[in-house]
C-alpha cells in the first residue's frame, strides 16, 4: 500500500489537469490550449521540485529500478531529444500513472525511458547508496518504501520515475 505524500493534493490537481494533456510524447500538445497545458506543465514541474530530505532511520542501501525523461538542455541529454522541461516533465508522470495503475516496469521503460541501455536492463540500477546518485535522486529514492513507486523526480539529467524493489 502507497503512502500519501504531503503533497497528495498538488498531484491530484496535475492529475485533473494531465487528463486533458496528452502529450503522446515529444510533440506538442497542438490540440490542447496553451493556457491548459502550461498550468498542467507548471503543476508537473512543482512536483518534480519538491524538496526532500535524508532520513536518520534509512538503509545504508537500497535496490531500485528507474526511468529517464530527458530534455533540451539536461546534462548528457542525446542529440534528438528536442522536448523541452514542461513536456518532459508530463512524459514522465504519464509513466508514472502508468508504472501506478500496475504496467510492468520493463515495458514502461522501454515505453518512456531516454537513457541509452535501460530498455535492456528494465531501468534496473541494482544495490545503490546514497553517493551513488545524485542528491535529489537519493533523497526520493531512499524515502520509497519496497515496492513504492516515486513521484516525478528532477535531476540535472531529466525526470526520473523510481521504483525501491529492496
Amino acid at each position: 500500500m502507497s503512502r500519501v505524500s504531503p503533497w497528495a493534493s498538488l498531484s491530484i490537481l496535475v492529475a485533473t489537469a494531465v487528463t486533458s494533456v496528452q502529450c503522446g510524447g515529444c510533440a506538442p500538445c497542438s490540440t490542447v490550449p496553451a493556457s491548459t497545458a502550461k498550468s498542467a506543465g507548471d503543476a508537473c514541474l512543482a512536483i518534480a521540485d519538491i524538496k526532500r530530505g535524508q532520513s536518520p532511520t534509512e538503509p545504508a542501501t537500497i535496490t531500485a529500478q528507474h526511468l529517464l525523461v530527458q530534455y533540451q538542455g539536461a546534462k548528457t541529454a542525446r542529440v534528438h531529444i528536442v522536448r523541452f522541461r514542461d513536456e518532459a516533465c508530463l512524459r514522465a508522470m504519464e509513466a508514472r500513472d502508468e508504472l501506478r495503475a500496475g504496467l510492468d516496469f520493463a515495458e514502461v521503460v522501454k515505453k518512456y525511458s531516454d537513457e541509452p541501455g535501460a530498455d535492456g536492463s528494465a531501468g534496473s540500477l541494482g544495490t545503490i547508496g546514497r553517493k551513488d546518485v545524485v542528491p535529489p535522486f537519493a533523497d526520493a529514492a531512499f524515502e520509497l518504501r519496497p515496492g513504492e513507486i516515486s513521484d516525478v523526480v528532477e535531476t540535472e539529467f531529466g525526470f526520473h520515475v523510481i521504483k525501491r524493489n529492496e
